[in-house]
């Protein structure tokens, strides 16, 4: 049986493939446990410092497989759904890195947005095809776009269900960075490797889940418990080996989450 995720570890950077690459790696409820079954392992692996997610051959994640919309359509579908949300990236305390290799349509758009940074092939095909379809946005996607690129931006690739460039993409805010197609998952996993060298793990756990979790909160309330987060990290051995590391002028030897 064809491994549905491929996983490669690489100095500190582990990379996570979709591996359908005949259906431009549409998403079936068997690669979305997987996926997050190896993102589970790579909270717990003190190996990994960044995770790099993109897809195999053409595309990145064409959205929900056909099938599985037609069986459910049909009431035929009867696969037992993973308990895990599909924000469950965002639950992961280590940064995830989206390198969008090209096709990036629906559910596959979700999990790009789901990931904390986004870099895309400049040709590569974005849509959120939702209203073309017949549905609605999914999986918070309603919440997510205005709050990257704005209301009227949002609602106009939400409405529209239009295809736009990964070039596009970045210039709305959905992307970091926009790169020639043969180059994004190198630029993507370079950038990762920063991670992995120059950012502490433990301070990297608590900027990801600050940066999701304030965006429910009031200004007061994220200050106040930025300022708990601070004391706290004055205690531990990333900040004295942080400065240590910039006084001796040499990269730090952070500690593994």
């Amino acid at each position: 049986m064809t491994e549905l995720v491929l996983s490669a570890l690489d100095q500190g950077v582990l990379t996570l493939t979709f591996n359908r690459p005949d259906t431009l790696n549409a998403w079936t409820d068997a690669l979305g446990r997987r996926y997050f079954d190896l993102l589970e392992q790579a909270e717990k692996d003190t190996g990994v410092r960044a995770v790099v997610v993109t897809g195999a051959g053409r595309g990145f994640c064409s959205g929900a497989d056909f099938k599985t919309l037609a069986a459910i359509q049909t009431g035929a579908y009867d696969e037992k759904p993973d308990p895990r949300p599909n924000t469950y990236p965002t639950t992961i305390g280590k940064p995830i890195i989206a390198a969008v290799n090209g096709a990036c349509a629906g559910l596959g758009m979700v999990h790009a947005l789901m990931c904390d940074l986004v870099f895309t092939a400049d040709d590569a095909k974005w849509t959120t095809a939702f209203p073309r379809r017949g549905l609605v946005a999914e999986y918070g996607l309603s919440w997510v776009l205005p709050r990257i690129m704005g209301q009227q931006r949002a609602m106009d690739v939400l409405l529209s269900g239009r295809v736009f460039t990964g070039a596009e993409a970045a210039a709305l805010g959905l992307a970091n960075r926009a790169a020639p197609r043969d180059s994004v998952l190198a630029e993507a996993q370079a950038y990762a490797r920063e991670l992995a060298v120059h950012s502490s793990p433990a301070s990297m756990a608590v900027i990801k889940r600050q940066v999701w979790r304030d965006w429910d909160v009031s200004l007061e309330e994220s200050a106040k418990e930025a300022t708990r987060e601070m004391l706290a990290s004055f205690g531990r051995p990333d900040f004295a080996e942080g400065v240590a590391g910039f006084l001796e002028r040499r990269p730090p030897n952070f500690p593994p989450l």
